[in-house]
């Protein structure tokens, strides 16, 4: 789907937090535009115009989009796009101008001061570029923090934050302080302590950023394995579309407080919005976007399901089998029955439709 609007189709998962026409107004008397209209607006762009010719600052305008339950959605654009101004509101850790930010269909914005600590106590962790790690505490002891807020017998908090530890693979480190690990393991101790509560909503800004290109792409791995066991839903931001390729399994593009285009990555890559999208995606291969369930056809008689791949499998994976495998490959649901089959003409056509769309 491109555009502003909340998508209505095409997922069977129930959607865990809705942001609708969240506007980000920086400048004096910011709500007298609103009137009570809870961000809806005849015309966003003029009202835009009009606000930034009055010297406000528009962070965020009309933004609208669901995540659903146990999906990994992925916000990115330049700087200043207002991408982790997005966060931040979704959170309230930035108080939206207008709109609403919908939890469980309950809207947060309303929610009063009391209320939106436990919410962000028990039902929300929060992971950053800076990993604010507490220096004069250990790693179990990092790790535990947020159990000692929520009033956590100590048994209970070490119990739960050692079952982190070894989450994350920091088993040995327990008694570390953070001056005496590396980036990549500061940062795993930043990750443990925000699931240390259980959260049903993961917020991270740019948490790789800081570190060096092999740990970033460690730390990916790993944050993909977390979420194979945990199924948690994620709101990730990124710069980097190369990491939202890996990581995601929908992704918003932003550009100046605005949604631009929102889509699965091969949406993005496949079929752009527009040049500002297209200058994102431009040098990504079309193998590591196009999966085997896009491209499949029916699977006829004969197909064997003991050499069959999962219909997510991308180009880049299924093409090395497809030469012990001239006659195509099964493609399997997630309950291991055949769905359909993909030959190597079909990757070849794939490949040359890609490339005609792209030019």
């Amino acid at each position: 789907m491109t555009g502003n609007g909340a998508e209505t189709t095409g997922s069977e998962r129930e959607v865990k937090i809705s942001c609708r026409n969240i506007w980000k107004v920086y400048g004096p008397e910011c709500d007298s535009y609103f009137h009570n209209r809870n961000g809806v607006v005849e015309d966003p762009a003029a009202l835009c115009e009009r606000m930034r010719l009055d010297s406000h600052v528009v962070a965020a305008s009309d933004v609208t989009f669901d995540v659903r339950v146990g999906e990994i959605f992925i916000i990115m654009g330049l700087s200043g796009s207002g991408k982790s101004t997005m966060v931040r509101c979704l959170s309230r850790l930035v108080e939206p101008t207008a709109g609403e930010v919908l939890l469980d269909g309950s809207d947060l914005l309303k929610a009063s001061e009391h209320e939106l600590i436990d919410i962000r106590r028990h039902k929300m962790g929060m992971v950053f570029q800076n990993f604010g790690l507490l220096p004069h505490l250990t790693v179990l002891e990092n790790v535990a923090f947020p159990l000692k807020v929520q009033g956590k017998s100590k048994a209970e908090r070490e119990a739960r934050a050692q079952e982190m530890v070894s989450l994350v693979g920091l088993e040995g480190r327990e008694n570390a302080f953070p001056r005496q690990l590396s980036g990549g393991q500061q940062q795993r101790v930043g990750i443990a302590r925000s699931l240390a509560v259980e959260p049903e909503l993961w917020f991270l800004d740019e948490p790789f950023s800081a570190l060096d290109p092999l740990i970033r792409r460690q730390m990916q791995d790993e944050f993909l394995r977390l979420q194979r066991l945990l199924h948690k839903t994620i709101v990730f931001i990124t710069h980097d579309f190369l990491e939202a390729l890996r990581l995601a399994d929908r992704i918003v593009i932003m550009k100046d407080g605005q949604v631009v285009q929102m889509g699965t990555p091969a949406d993005l890559v496949l079929r752009p919005a527009d040049d500002y999208v297209a200058e994102f995606t431009k040098d990504v291969p079309r193998v590591r976007v196009i999966t085997a369930g896009e491209i499949m056809e029916s699977a006829g008689d004969g197909v064997d399901p003991a050499n069959g791949v999962a219909a997510e499998t991308t180009l880049e994976d299924l093409m090395p089998r497809m030469a012990s495998h001239p006659e195509g490959l099964a493609i399997l649901d997630d309950g291991g029955a055949v769905i359909g089959r993909v030959t190597p003409q079909d990757i070849v056509r794939a490949l040359a439709a890609a490339d005609a769309a792209a030019s």
